[in-house]
């Protein structure tokens, strides 16, 4: 079972991805948005944390990402950037992993269930906002740009963007994979949206259509009285 519910979990990534676009561009955008990640990690964790060994595993793999996002806010040249991001894919897989198979052990339809459904769904593309970050990092023109788009850099929310774009399989265009590496990131991002809501689905509805009736009420005995005086 989850320590905490996922409807936190849940909460805070909505938190984070309808804040993003709206704060990244003001003064101390860049604070807030690290505080809003480390909400969205921190609540990752306990989300996970079912079982000990699960928490342990956990816990050290988002310690690494968290140090280096606050170590990188407050001197950025201290640890690269790729070594951050490295750190969060790599965490933030590791929930996504235990979040489906929460939902496929799950012996019943419950909040729980949903609300797991969707923020693993999140956390997917959070992931892959951080895997496009690093092709752009390593392959400075991997991704081409529209010469409308407001932002020619592959972060922030543009990764963001780009990321549930792919994983929605809308594909608007204004933004082209354009390296091998990005583009196979593309493609397995896609067909993992595509499974992934086919078998959350497919599970849900086995769950919902074997959990058993409620029993009937009993059938209350027929009155008895004295027989009728003649």
């Amino acid at each position: 079972m989850l320590r905490l519910s996922a409807v936190e979990l849940l909460g805070a990534l909505g938190l984070l991805f309808f804040t993003a676009p709206f704060v990244e561009d003001l003064k101390y955008g860049h604070l807030v948005e690290s505080l809003l990640m480390t909400l969205v990690l921190v609540s990752s964790v306990m989300a996970v944390a079912g079982r000990r060994r699960t928490l342990i595993m956990a816990g050290l793999l988002v310690v690494p990402a968290l140090l280096g996002r606050w170590a990188n806010h407050l001197r950025p040249d201290v640890v690269p950037v790729e070594v951050i991001l490295l750190s969060q894919l790599v965490f933030l897989l590791f929930v996504a992993v235990n979040l489906l198979r929460f939902i496929l052990r799950a012996p019943y339809v419950s909040s729980e269930v949903l609300c797991a459904g969707i923020a693993g769904y999140m956390l997917l593309g959070l992931l892959w906002n951080v895997a496009y970050q690093l092709v752009a990092m390593a392959t400075p023109n991997a991704f081409i740009f529209s010469p409308g788009t407001a932002s020619h850099a592959m972060d922030g929310f543009t990764a963001t963007y780009f990321s549930f774009a792919t994983l929605t399989t809308i594909g608007y265009g204004d933004i082209i994979p354009a390296s091998k590496a990005a583009r196979m990131l593309a493609v397995l991002e896609a067909m993992t949206g595509i499974f992934y809501i086919a078998v959350v689905i497919s599970r849900l509805v086995a769950l919902y259509s074997s959990r058993p009736e409620p029993p009937a009420p009993p059938e209350r005995p027929a009155p008895t009285g004295p027989p009728n005086a003649p």
